[in-house]
């Protein structure tokens, strides 16, 4: 039986505080016991917890009570055990790294496209204005070998940091189409739809909540193999059930 609820999120959202904020969240994930990475930038908030139902959700709670942090939805996942090894609060430059100093989702989003409309748009196999529909895979190569969309554009990157060069030499080819970037969980596909709009591209979207949004919220059609996740579980399929066990389970990307 699963008994433990494993949540990620994140918020693009101005953090003037971090050190001292890193050592609150510290206490209270170590005072319930909470194992998983929570990071924190100028730019916002990046969490992987887990932990019985209660604790988990208590911690969101007292997370909500941050006016900052107070519409976090976190997508949820269950496992009958700890997939992380221990609690980690980490201060970093970027809560996801793209080393592109221009990117600052915080002060606008990219729009973003519901689960149920990219399934209709890749079942009818164009957008509502009738423009091919294409979906690009942000992840890192060894993630989009786990699983990924039917014919999604793939550019083989090792890191998020070589994003920006593999966009600017395929430019050419998603121009006039409809574009919607895609991840684990919504944050590299924000900072890649915002980064494409600034290169010109006009009909870009991320996919809210990405992956695991998508198969939360519809029944996973166009999507082969499972979702890698940074933690023990290694992947987890669209029931949302672990498919695999990782064997490097040490940095958390959403």
């Amino acid at each position: 039986m699963n008994t433990i609820l494993n949540i990620s999120s994140y918020k693009f959202v101005s953090i003037t505080d971090a050190p001292a904020l890193r050592e609150v969240l510290l206490a209270r994930a170590t005072a319930l016991k909470l194992k998983g990475t929570i990071l924190l930038a100028e730019e916002g908030i990046n969490l992987f917890l887990a932990g019985p139902a209660d604790d988990v959700r208590g911690f969101v709670a007292q997370l909500h009570s941050d006016a900052r942090f107070a519409d976090i939805a976190p997508k949820e996942s269950w496992s009958d055990t700890q997939p992380f090894k221990k609690m980690l609060v980490k201060v970093k430059g970027e809560i996801i790294r793209m080393n592109h100093p221009a990117i600052q989702p915080a002060q606008g989003r990219a729009p973003a496209v519901a689960p149920a409309t990219v399934k209709r748009w890749l079942d009818q196999g164009h957008d509502d204005e009738g423009r091919p529909v294409v979906t690009l895979d942000t992840r890192n190569d060894f993630e989009v070998d786990e699983g990924t969309f039917d014919g999604a554009i793939d550019w083989r990157i090792t890191k998020f940091t070589e994003f920006p060069d593999a966009l600017r030499s395929h430019l050419d080819a998603l121009k006039g189409k409809t574009v919607v970037s895609f991840c684990t969980g919504g944050i590299r596909c924000e900072k890649a739809a915002i980064l494409m709009r600034e290169e010109g591209l006009e009909h870009v979207y991320q996919l809210e909540g990405g992956i695991l949004k998508y198969f939360e919220e519809t029944d996973g059609s166009h999507y082969h193999g499972g979702c890698f996740v940074f933690d023990e579980r290694r992947a987890l399929g669209a029931d949302l059930q672990t498919v695999g066990l990782a064997q490097n389970a040490e940095a958390p990307a959403a």
